[in-house]
């Protein structure tokens, strides 16, 4: 056994037969998802006149392992909410969720001690059984939403309209989440709904349906122009959507397809191979644009397209706005240099600007000529500076005088003599 954080060999399970001590080294006899259960097993099945080797593939150590890791999550079902939500999850959390992915047998039993960030409250995390016993009337599905902290997550664009209708949205916020979910078909008999894929339906009412079908024949143009036209190579097609109220647009995955957080996790992968092709395929899908019929710039957009199909300045919008939509639902531009340019050209618009203005060129050969200058003034202040000194160095004083004067005074007086 291997502690999971350190990588350490450790020595947490011990096996006693008939109380006679045979080994710590029981790899396989608890998953490597609780690695952090302490224990003593001891039993009176096991045969003793047989080598180490020979016990360790003994069938009766499968039956051993499952009685301890139900036995194990059981203890971890009694213990109380308040000490479970304190201390237990929050240093194993991980594990349990790791669990979900690894163990089927368990599956049920680990799901029951999930706890996950909801919009239900601002700091307390949910378990999947209150999620359901909170569920609205006709609600099929459990709606999750994942990114990267709570405060991305609860400003996407996918979770809009769900919350304004009163629906309660689990938060996955950490990167083993979405993988916990997608492992788990489902729980209590209600299926997972990632809010960022297909699938989601909302308006289920008859009124509600020929609403849509109106907006889906009014803005069918609309739709027809982005996905043969407009945004042909980058979309897979446009329709009316079900989740936004306050975005125009929004990317939406297929329903095997990764989500904008999924495909963050996979290109930040230390192994990730660039010839890998499942990768690849699944990087490289288009996605489908949802556009919101009740947004003043998808309204306007439409009347352009309208009156004119080749209108450049709606090309250009459909792109700006595609664009925003990739980013807002959590990918990554794939043409960065192409986004900037637009914005540039948009900024240059709105502050009245000739796009071909020429950029103001450094004065190099200015600035080479007022070094040279003060060169010069530096070599003048050294030359002045250097007469100053010699000028005093040959300058004498008065008493100096006198002292020169005296011997060729005395001089004379002795040739007169």
């Amino acid at each position: 056994m291997y502690d999971s954080g350190t990588g350490k060999k450790v020595d947490h399970m011990k096996l006693y037969v008939r109380r006679v001590f045979i080994t710590d080294d029981m790899r396989e006899m608890m998953p490597s998802y609780l690695s952090f259960v302490y224990g003593v097993v001891d039993s009176d099945d096991l045969p003793l006149n047989v080598s180490r080797e020979t016990l360790q593939q003994h069938k009766l150590l499968k039956v051993i392992k499952k009685k301890l890791v139900r036995k194990a999550l059981d203890m971890i079902k009694k213990i109380d909410s308040e000490v479970y939500m304190d201390k237990f999850w929050k240093q194993f959390g991980t594990n349990i969720k790791l669990g979900v992915i690894e163990d089927h047998s368990n599956r049920t039993r680990l799901a029951k001690l999930l706890r996950f960030q909801s919009s239900d409250h601002p700091t307390n995390q949910t378990s999947l059984e209150s999620y359901i016993e909170r569920m609205k009337d006709k609600q099929e599905k459990i709606y999750f939403c994942a990114g990267n902290g709570r405060e991305e997550v609860e400003n996407s664009p996918f979770v809009e309209r769900l919350l304004k209708k009163g629906y309660e949205v689990l938060y996955l916020t950490e990167p083993v989440d979405e993988y916990t979910i997608q492992a788990l078909p489902e729980f209590d008999g209600k299926r997972f709904q990632n809010v960022a894929k297909e699938g989601l339906d909302i308006d289920q009412g008859e009124v509600a349906k020929e609403r849509k079908e109106a907006l889906e024949k009014e803005f069918e143009p609309l739709a027809k122009w982005l996905k043969e036209s407009a945004l042909k190579d980058k979309i897979e097609k446009a329709v009316i959507t079900e989740r936004l109220t306050e975005t125009p647009c929004a990317l939406v995955a297929s329903q095997y397809g990764w989500s904008g957080n999924m495909e963050r996790i996979m290109k930040a992968q230390a192994y990730k191979s660039q010839a890998d092709s499942s990768n690849n395929f699944y990087a490289n899908q288009k996605k489908t644009l949802e556009i919101n019929p009740r947004h003043p710039l998808i309204k306007t957009l439409l009347a352009k397209v309208e009156a004119s199909e080749d209108d450049e300045q709606a090309t250009t919008i459909a792109q700006v706005m595609f664009d925003t939509a990739v980013l807002r639902s959590g990918y990554a531009l794939k043409d960065q240099v192409d986004f900037s340019k637009r914005i540039m050209q948009m900024l240059y618009k709105n502050l009245d600007i000739d796009p071909n203005t020429p950029i103001e060129e450094e004065p190099a050969e200015v600035e080479e000529a007022e070094e040279d200058e003060e060169e010069v003034d530096a070599d003048d202040e050294e030359d002045e500076g250097e007469e100053e000194v010699v000028g005093e160095t040959t300058t004498e004083t008065p008493a100096e005088e006198a002292a020169t004067e005296a011997p060729e005074a005395e001089q004379e007086t002795h040739d007169e003599l």
